[in-house]
């Protein structure tokens, strides 16, 4: 497995990392999209740790705690092998404190997920949203606390727009207090919006992206293909409401490239679309999910090799669109040698004339 640093930390997390969104089954769909129990779940996290992929990650809303508790009954005995990584701020209770990124909420919040845990200390937790009502020093100040306690030992934030991003390193700055490092994002082949703010955010703000949904909500499994029916089974019949919206089109041409790909290098088209992800800019680690053994393992096999440049390219051309303004990076003479794009501009898709 390889390791990479976390954003501008000096801490290394392996390059794919496990999500346990489907430990649990309790709750409504989209906090409970998986029936894993904790039986299954050794035996998924025996495999991860076996391939060195043991950054594993949760959320206090996974399955209303389940999630947390069945990770921590899964690595009880072995925690010291394990990286952990949480979140919280979105609603987690009926009390009018249960939600958001104030002190209050954030004090207990960490303190529930320890025990559900079942450890001392969580080496990576990220806010789940951008809390609007809470200012800015309030949240990173309690932050800083939990991490001088020895609770927290790296931070992050999910769902945050660049700008929410930088007003709070800046906070951070001013105070002396610890900065994020992490940023868990939506990217993939058919999910590209994090290029187009995020990404130069995060590369000026020195947070390292651990990418969801790599395989686009199960859209990139390699089970949807162009003229063929929705599987039955697919997750999709129940999530895809929730799911991101992708154009069909654009959907097929990049399931096409994909399929060109996997038939070149012999891999399957989810390794290809996850081995794609770890050669972007900024990206530190990539989560995996699996409902069982077979899932995992296939998903284990997108580290220890590369695509071409020739490959990559195809790839970045089928799934490109054009950034909305101010993003869009073709204006003549926006970017001068002394004024560089800080990250590189996806060719502009053109019409098939087949």
């Amino acid at each position: 497995m390889e390791y990479r640093f976390l954003g501008r930390s000096g801490f290394k997390v392996p390059a794919l990392g496990f999500g346990t969104g489907t430990f649990g089954g309790k709750g409504p769909l989209f906090s409970a999209w998986g029936s894993t129990d904790v039986a299954e779940a050794k035996r998924l996290v025996d495999i991860c740790l076996d391939a060195g992929a043991n950054l594993f990650d949760s959320a206090d809303v996974y399955s209303d705690g389940a999630s947390e508790e069945i990770l921590g009954a899964a690595l009880k005995g072995r925690r010291e092998r394990a990286i952990l990584s949480t979140k919280l701020t979105l609603r987690s209770g009926d009390g009018p404190n249960d939600v958001g990124a104030s002190r209050h909420h954030l004090i207990a919040g960490v303190d529930r997920a320890l025990k559900r845990l079942g450890t001392d200390w969580i080496d990576l937790l990220q806010l789940h949203h951008f809390d609007a009502m809470t200012p800015v020093d309030e949240v990173m100040s309690t932050l800083d606390d939990l991490v001088r306690a020895g609770k927290l030992r790296y931070l992050g934030v999910s769902n945050y727009a660049g700008w929410q991003i930088a007003k709070s390193q800046a906070a951070a700055e001013r105070y002396g207090s610890a900065r994020f490092v992490a940023n868990q994002s939506y990217y993939s082949l058919i999910g590209r919006d994090y290029e187009w703010d995020l990404m130069p955010a995060s590369q000026d703000q020195g947070l390292g992206a651990i990418v969801w949904s790599p395989l686009g909500w199960g859209r990139l499994t390699g089970k949807i293909r162009r003229g063929q029916p929705l599987p039955a089974g697919s997750r999709l019949h129940d999530t895809a409401g929730f799911a991101p919206p992708v154009d069909e089109e654009r959907l097929y041409r990049v399931v096409d490239a994909l399929e060109s790909v996997a038939a070149e290098t012999g891999k399957s088209v989810p390794q290809v679309a996850i081995n794609w992800l770890l050669q972007r800019p900024t990206v530190s680690s990539v989560l995996i999910g699996a409902r069982n053994e077979a899932q995992l393992i296939d998903n284990l096999g997108a580290v220890g090799w590369n695509l071409t440049p020739v490959q990559v390219a195809a790839l970045d051309a089928a799934s490109a669109v054009v950034p909305p303004y101010p993003h869009y990076p073709y204006w003549n003479g926006m970017f001068t040698e002394r004024n560089p794009p800080l990250v590189a501009a996806p060719p502009i898709p053109t019409e098939s004339k087949a």
